[in-house]
């Protein structure tokens, strides 16, 4: 009878300590929910007041003027994507290198979840993999090469981010963005830095091996295994130097060859149409926007970008956030398609899976 009275306690507090974990797990989520809703409902006040500030009228008249122009702009965007996909396709040893081809649909698809999905802000990346895995390429292979390739990234704009600082500084002789940027410089090149001396001290077998400890079971055990699988892989993509220089080089063309696309807006708004104003333009307006992440679309924020260093290089500020609102539309037009294709692709994939299971 003890025997029956102590198990019966045992679960007892077994339910109750459940059921705490339950509620402080769903308080955390409901958090994160009201912070983003903040951030999302901060972002579009501080986009209306910008709107209302810059003149409605004044900003639809600028962007009906660019007219066709936007199209030129989307269509523009497949360059950097096509360049992101070629920095992307260097990392992988030949053995398991997918074609470029591939690559470049399946970057597009991640840049569209990235940029449509206010939630996805890496989404996107999880997606590519995901997709670089049921196209062939082995699972580990395909993890390390993104995870790898978003490092390489952050650590490329970093250095486009600077270049733009310094053109600007030479072409306004306005020094008053200059602290800022390298404050913030300095803390992403920190972030980044640890990010990599994790993955280089075998990250994921760590969070593996927590996983499974709190999961408690053996299904879950092989996770470990994983974790070390992708260590070892992500060390062998860092070794091959010749990848890794080729990835940010490919990376460094892109970010400056998306510079383009400014470089059609200000054509298209007769605004100082210069390759050196739409380089600054896009550097400095997409240091912004990065720093902005936790915001959702970074609302307003992508716009007080654009209005801030455009006023240093004295375009008007209508024009300014109509540059803003055509790079809006640009993420539109490109990132729908890209989302149903994604929906095409599993949607197919479901449905085979499907058929399969159906004839045994």
């Amino acid at each position: 009878m003890p025997y029956k009275i102590a198990s019966r306690k045992l679960a007892f507090f077994g339910r109750v300590s459940h059921v705490r974990r339950f509620c402080a797990e769903t308080m955390k989520t409901t958090k994160i929910k009201v912070i983003i809703y903040l951030l999302g409902f901060g972002g579009a006040a501080l986009f209306t007041i910008l709107l209302v500030r810059q003149g409605v009228v004044a900003v639809g008249a600028a962007v009906a003027t660019a007219g066709w122009a936007i199209a030129a702009i989307a269509a523009f965007h497949f360059v950097p994507i096509l360049l992101d996909a070629l920095a992307w396709q260097v990392l992988f040893p030949k053995a398991v290198r997918p074609r470029w081809q591939s690559l470049l649909w399946m970057r597009w698809i991640g840049e569209s979840i990235s940029n449509l999905i206010p939630s996805a802000a890496v989404g996107g990346d999880i997606v590519r993999a995901r997709l670089a895995t049921i196209t062939g390429t082995p699972m580990a292979a395909a993890a390390a090469s993104v995870i790898v390739d978003v490092t390489l990234g952050v650590v490329t704009q970093i250095l486009f981010t600077l270049l733009g600082l310094v053109l600007m500084v030479e072409a306004t002789g306005r020094t008053s963005l200059v602290g800022p940027t390298l404050i913030g410089a300095i803390l992403a090149i920190m972030a980044i830095a640890g990010f990599y001396i994790a993955q280089r001290l075998g990250m994921f077998r760590f969070v593996s091996v927590i996983i499974t400890r709190l999961v408690k079971s053996p299904e879950w055990s092989s996770l470990v295994q994983r974790g070390e699988t992708l260590d070892q892989t992500v060390r062998e993509f860092y070794v091959r130097r010749r990848g890794v220089l080729a990835c940010c080089a490919w990376t460094m063309v892109s970010l400056i060859g998306s510079s383009g696309e400014i470089f059609i807006a200000l054509h298209a708004l007769d605004a100082h149409p210069t390759f050196l104003n739409a380089l600054i333009l896009q550097s400095m307006a997409m240091t912004v926007k990065s720093a902005a992440f936790p915001v959702p679309g970074q609302l307003g924020v992508q716009e007080s970008g654009y209005l801030v260093v455009g006023n240093l290089l004295g375009i008007p500020g209508e024009t300014a956030f109509a540059i803003s609102l055509l790079a809006r539309f640009r993420d539109l037009i490109v990132g729908i398609p890209g989302l149903v294709l994604w929906q095409l692709i599993e949607g197919r994939r479901l449905l085979r899976a499907e058929s399969i299971a159906s004839e045994r």
